[in-house]
């Protein structure tokens, strides 16, 4: 019992909140006003021995109707780029002369294990007006490709193979933040349902051997008696635990997990204060470093009513995993409000000094232009003000 009584308070000592300070350095990569086109789904991922990538593809102005994917690179940490050129391999393929098929809301990641990187989007069926088509919900899954950075080539998309459920006949992994375990798993994060309509949310692990992402299993399930339900959850590691945010059309929600397969209850997004976050219908992701946990997001209540959907600034703050609370006193903007809509966005650790957050500014309202804002191409370098100890250096 002595050796409990003086173990306890340093227990005590590890959980206690400690900020960690960072400052973030902006910088402009392109600015696109084609009234026909623009640059979006902008999401970066560093590969060792190879520099940094970033995935994006041009949105085509009517909702959701986007092009292939396209690349860019760089071999100094960002500082000279080539690109952005779209990637033959990954770009529309024809199911008929009605339908065409794109891969969109990409997240790219490194897989340590097989030395490849894995960028994982939806599979979106269009018609010749650029509508999404749901009329076969079985071909509008998730969707993967493989690059190899010591050949320098793309594996063509596959189709991740789902069980044979009927809860699972609409099932997306998309904007989604993935991670790989330590063996080389993979554990993804989904979207589902029977329909679109109706979404719940789960985290599925699956084995990767260099080519082909095979589903082992799935953990808890997660429901929303509300429209639309939930979507585009995205997964992080953090000091042995795993976090998972959630969108939907009201708020924003988190839950914590010991394995990264079965979490509890959802519990939507506060502020250490006790108020709500305030972020809604879009995406969060997460950023983590040896010191702490951050999120990104977009909120109401920064004098921002006139974007939509509130949908900028885009900011980032530090998380207490003991409360599983955003601490206001923490949050500092990462890209400012301009008009223009952000939200759907990427953030990766780079190396051991940054992690970057990446977006372009949605150029879909007049009042983007009339505030000032440029079809920009953006990177938010978070430099950290110690070193990343779980990040290895490229």
């Amino acid at each position: 019992m002595r050796f409990l009584l003086l173990f306890l308070p340093s227990l005590v000592l590890a959980q206690r909140f400690e900020p960690l300070d960072f400052r973030i350095e902006r910088q402009t990569l392109s600015k696109q006003q084609d009234p026909a086109w623009q640059w979006f789904h902008p999401r970066p991922a560093a590969i060792p021995g190879f520099g940094q990538m970033i995935t994006l593809q041009k949105h085509l102005f009517t909702s959701d109707y986007y092009g292939g994917l396209a690349v860019m690179t760089s071999r100094d940490s960002g500082r000279h780029w080539n690109g952005p050129g779209e990637v033959p391999e990954l770009g529309w393929s024809r199911e008929s002369d009605s339908v065409d098929v794109a891969v969109a809301d990409v997240t790219p990641g490194w897989h340590r294990k097989s030395k490849r990187l894995i960028a994982i989007g939806a599979r979106v069926r269009y018609d010749k007006k650029g509508h999404q088509l749901e009329d076969r919900q079985r071909s509008n899954q998730t969707a993967y490709a493989v690059f190899d950075p010591r050949t320098g080539k793309w594996q063509a998309w596959r189709t991740i193979e789902m069980p044979p459920d009927a809860k699972f006949e609409f099932a997306r992994s998309a904007c989604a933040q993935w991670l790989e375990r330590d063996g080389g798993t993979v554990l993804l994060p989904f979207y589902y349902g029977p329909s679109a309509k109706a979404q719940s949310v789960t985290v599925a692990e699956f084995r990767f051997d260099g080519s082909e992402l095979k589903y082992l299993h799935h953990g808890s399930e997660h429901h929303l008696s509300e429209t639309r339900g939930l979507a585009e959850p995205s997964i992080i590691r953090f000091q042995g635990r795993y976090y998972l945010t959630v969108r939907s059309d009201s708020r924003a929600y988190v839950a914590v997990s010991g394995d990264g397969l079965q979490f509890p209850p959802l519990r939507e997004w506060l502020f250490d204060d006790g108020a709500p976050l305030g972020s809604y219908n879009t995406q969060q992701h997460w950023l983590a470093h040896s010191d702490g946990l951050f999120l990104a997001y977009t909120r109401r209540g920064a004098g921002n009513d006139h974007v939509f959907r509130h949908r900028a600034p885009l900011f980032l703050a530090q998380v207490d995993p003991a409360t599983l609370r955003v601490v206001r006193a923490t949050e500092k903007i990462l890209m400012r409000d301009r008009g223009a809509t952000f939200g759907n966005f990427g953030a990766a650790a780079i190396d051991p000094a940054e992690s970057w957050v990446t977006d372009a500014e949605g150029m879909f309202f007049e009042v983007a232009r009339q505030r000032g804002a440029e079809g920009a191409l953006l990177l938010a370098r978070v430099i950290w003000s110690k070193p990343n100890r779980a990040v290895q250096r490229p």
